[in-house]
C-alpha cells in the first residue's frame, strides 16, 4: 500500500506531506475501528520478539524515533503500524513556532532527510491534552527539551517544567540535549553544564517519584557529533546520576562525502543512511564504558535487519527509527522484526537478550 502513496507524498513538500501523514494518522487515533483496520494491515504482521528496557517491556526491538509526532496527536495510530514505542515530541514548556520555513528536506538520493525544524511544538499543555484522547497500545516515550528564547545557564527550569508536567503521562521520559537546531543546546554536551542539568533534572525526578508512587525512566538523548573523551564523560555522568538509558543518536552536523543530493549543503541535522556507521559506532564507544549498567537505545540509518542486528550486537538494547521508514514505510518494522528473530534462532538462542549477551562476550 505504501507503495501506492508515497509518489504523492514524494511530490509534496516534505513538510507539507508530513503534516498530511500525520492528519491520517490523528484520524487513526481518534477513531478506533480505523486504528483496528491499520493495525490487522500492518501491525499484526509483526511478529513478537520480547525486549526489555529501562524495566518497560516491549513487544519487540524496533520503536519510532523523537521527531515525527512533535504534538502526541496519533499515538494509537502509529502503534497501530506495529511500533513497539513510541516516542513523542520533543516538546517545551511553552508553545513555540520553530525556525523558518523551508526546514525540512529529503535527500533521496542518499536515502536521507536533513531537519532544521527547530522544536516546533504546541506546547506541554496543549501536548498533554492530546496524549490523554489516544488508548495506548504502544509504550509512550516523551522527549522534553528547552525553548528557544530560554538561555543555556536557565535551561535546567525549562527541562525541569517539562518533566514535572508530562510525569504522569509517561512511560519513560527523554531528555533531549542534542538536537543541532535549537542555538547552544549541543553545549549542555559540555561537561560542566551537563553535571548542573542533570542534578536539577534527578532532584526533580525523585520528588516526581514520590508524588506519583511509581518510578518512570529517564533517558538522555546525545549526539554523534562527539569526540572519544566526551564519550566518556557523557557516560560517568548518565552513571553517576542513574539514568535509566542513553539513546544515541541524534541527528549530524557533518557532511560526508558519499552525498550526493543537491541538498545536501543546507543547515540542519542530517539522518537517514549516511549516519548508520557513525552512529554504530558511537553506540559501541558508549557501550565499552557502560557494560549494560545503562542500557542503550539504538537509532540511526536503520534500513534492514542487518543494520538493526549490528547496532544490537554494538551495544543498543532497544532501536527506534525515522528517516528510513519515511522512505520504506510500514512494511519495514514487520521486516527487521522478523530478520532479527532469524538471526537469534540460527545462533541457537530462545530469546534476543540472551542471543546479545553471549554474543557480545564472544
Amino acid at each position: 500500500m505504501y507503495s501506492l502513496i508515497k509518489p504523492v507524498l514524494f511530490a509534496l513538500d516534505p513538510e507539507r506531506a508530513h503534516d498530511l501523514t500525520m492528519a491520517q494518522l490523528e484520524f487513526a487515533t481518534c477513531q478506533p475501528a480505523v486504528a483496528k483496520q491499520v493495525e490487522r494491515f500492518y501491525g499484526k504482521r509483526v511478529a513478537d520478539l520480547p525486549v526489555t528496557c529501562m524495566g518497560l517491556d516491549f513487544r519487540h526491538p524496533v520503536a519510532l524515533a523523537a521527531g515525527l509526532d512533535k504534538d502526541a496527536r496519533a499515538l494509537a495510530g502509529l502503534a497501530a503500524l506495529g511500533f513497539s514505542g513510541v516516542e513523542m515530541g520533543t516538546v517545551t514548556p511553552k508553545p513555540q513556532p520553530g525556525n523558518d520555513k523551508p526546514r525540512l528536506f529529503r535527500l533521496e538520493q542518499d536515502q536521507a532527510l536533513i531537519n532544521r525544524m527547530g522544536f516546533n511544538n504546541v506546547g506541554v499543555d496543549q501536548f498533554l491534552l492530546n496524549l490523554k484522547r489516544s488508548p495506548r497500545s504502544a509504550v509512550a516515550g516523551i522527549n522534553i527539551g528547552k525553548n528557544a528564547a530560554t538561555s543555556i545557564d536557565d535551561a535546567h527550569y525549562d527541562y525541569v517544567s517539562a518533566l514535572q508536567r508530562v510525569y504522569s503521562e509517561a512511560d519513560y521520559i527523554t531528555v533531549n540535549i542534542s538536537s543541532p537546531n535549537t542555538k547552544s543546546l549541543r553545549e549542555l554536551q559540555n561537561a560542566n553544564y551537563l553535571d548542573h542539568l542533570l542534578t536539577q533534572i534527578k532532584i526533580a525526578h525523585g520528588k516526581c517519584a514520590k508524588v506519583h508512587k511509581r518510578h518512570v525512566p529517564i533517558a538522555l538523548k546525545v549526539a554523534p557529533d562527539l569526540e572519544d573523551d566526551e564519550i566518556e564523560t557523557i557516560a560517568e555522568l548518565v552513571l553517576s546520576h542513574q539514568f535509566d538509558a542513553l539513546i544515541a543518536t541524534n541527528t549530524t552536523v557533518a557532511r560526508p562525502d558519499s552525498l550526493r543530493s543537491k541538498y545536501a549543503g543546507e543547515a540542519g541535522g542530517l539522518s537517514g543512511l549516511p549516519l548508520q556507521s557513525m552512529s554504530t559506532a558511537c553506540i559501541a564507544e558508549f557501550y565499552r564504558h557502560l557494560q549494560g549498567r545503562v542500557q542503550i537505545i539504538g537509532v540511526g540509518g536503520i534500513q534492514n535487519a542487518d543494520d538493526a542486528w549490528q547496532k544490537l550486537l554494538a551495544g543498543a538494547d532497544l532501536l527506534q527509527i525515522y528517516s528510513l521508514f519515511i522512505y520504506q514505510g510500514p512494511g519495514m518494522i514487520a521486516d527487521i522484526v522478523k530478520g532479527l528473530k532469524t538471526r537469534v534462532e540460527q545462533a541457537g538462542f530462545n530469546d534476543l537478550a540472551t542471543a546479545l549477551k553471549e554474543l557480545r562476550a564472544q
